[in-house]
């Protein structure tokens, strides 16, 4: 009898002991909820508000009108158990002004613009074996997203911009889904240095799974939502000082909660070096925060504003750090 009042109290020691953890780590889509390039990451992915630098609509639709140049990035991931993650954007800021406006310091009667990319994630030779063990073939699986974004600053103060985003996640022979999903977002500048925004992501994003094709009769059909994220985001810009501080809160229908803090400081020109704390859970001791740190440097090549970035934080469920690669040009 006291062996098993014993065991009892070990087992429910064990269960009470058992890490809990969000639903939304298990979510669909999660590759796209990595990040996207090494800036954002190496900010803890905070910047939703940051409308200096180069910009892409994966954090906050809106915020392509902030473009200066014709923006092009390419960003690779170094990733444990042989994932890989790429990603690919473009953005560019249109400026409309009246036709009779030919003095030299003339304002754009509007801006818009535009910014569109593809997230790739992917996982390569997987051991394929049959029900007696042998080896049959490797497997692939491939996940990706393909955003196009349009966005109008309609005053001084705000703008706004939507996301259309399309999901291919091709997971084994007949059996694939696409889903179509949208992002909107508003920017609130304040003033020079404070700005403030609101993104809503992943409206109506789900993965239908029909797999009767692959099983006959013993198939069935599922639909896999994504969680529904709300972001509120600031940033803000030191006034004798080429430093930016930005801060994030995020909320959606999985109970998750939690803050991003990130920072950047301009050294010199060409150098900037950045830090940031992304998954900062507000009522989950039990969920570890990220730290990330990176950098970029920019350089002239061949008439073209150039620069390479990096950035790096620890995995969430393994021991290995997440190493993030990127290259961007300005024209």
């Amino acid at each position: 009898m006291k062996k098993f009042i014993l065991s009892m109290i070990i087992m429910a020691v064990s269960v009470m002991a058992q890490p809990q953890m969000e639903r939304t780590n298990s979510a669909p889509g999660e590759f796209s909820r990595y990040g996207f390039g090494a800036r954002g990451i190496a900010m803890g992915n905070s910047i939703s508000a940051l409308k200096s630098g180069n910009l892409t609509s994966y954090y906050n639709p809106a915020l392509v009108v902030f473009q200066k140049d014709n923006h092009t990035s390419l960003s690779g991931a170094a990733l444990s158990y042989d994932r890989m993650l790429n990603s690919l954007g473009f953005t560019r800021r249109f400026e409309f002004f009246a036709k009779d406006d030919t003095s030299e310091n003339r304002k754009p009667r509007s801006t818009a613009g535009i910014s569109a990319g593809i997230i790739n994630f992917g996982i390569s030779a997987i051991d394929g074996r049959d029900n007696q063990g042998l080896k049959t073939e490797d497997l692939s699986v491939s996940e990706n997203q393909f955003f196009l974004a349009f966005a109008n600053k309609f005053s001084e103060k705000i703008s706004a911009g939507v996301a259309v985003k399309f999901y291919y996640y091709d997971l084994y022979d007949k059996a694939t889904t696409n889903s179509l999903g949208f992002d909107i977002g508003i920017v609130y500048t304040y003033s020079d240095n404070l700005s403030f925004a609101a993104v809503i992501q992943d409206i109506n994003s789900s993965y239908k799974w029909d797999t009767s094709e692959l099983y006959g009769n013993s198939g069935t059909t599922t639909t896999d939502r994504f969680p529904v994220a709300k972001k509120f985001s600031f940033a803000y810009k030191f006034a004798d000082l080429p430093v930016y501080m930005t801060a994030e809160y995020e909320f959606n229908n999985m109970e998750r909660k939690l803050l991003r803090f990130g920072g950047e400081y301009n050294i010199i020109p060409e150098l900037t070096l950045r830090a940031g704390l992304d998954k900062w859970h507000i009522k989950n001791s039990d969920e570890s925060s990220l730290p990330s740190f990176g950098f970029s440097y920019n350089f002239e090549l061949a008439g073209i504003r150039s620069g390479v970035e990096y950035a790096v934080l620890p995995e969430q469920f393994s021991g290995s750090l997440r190493h993030f690669f990127g290259i961007s040009l300005n024209f």
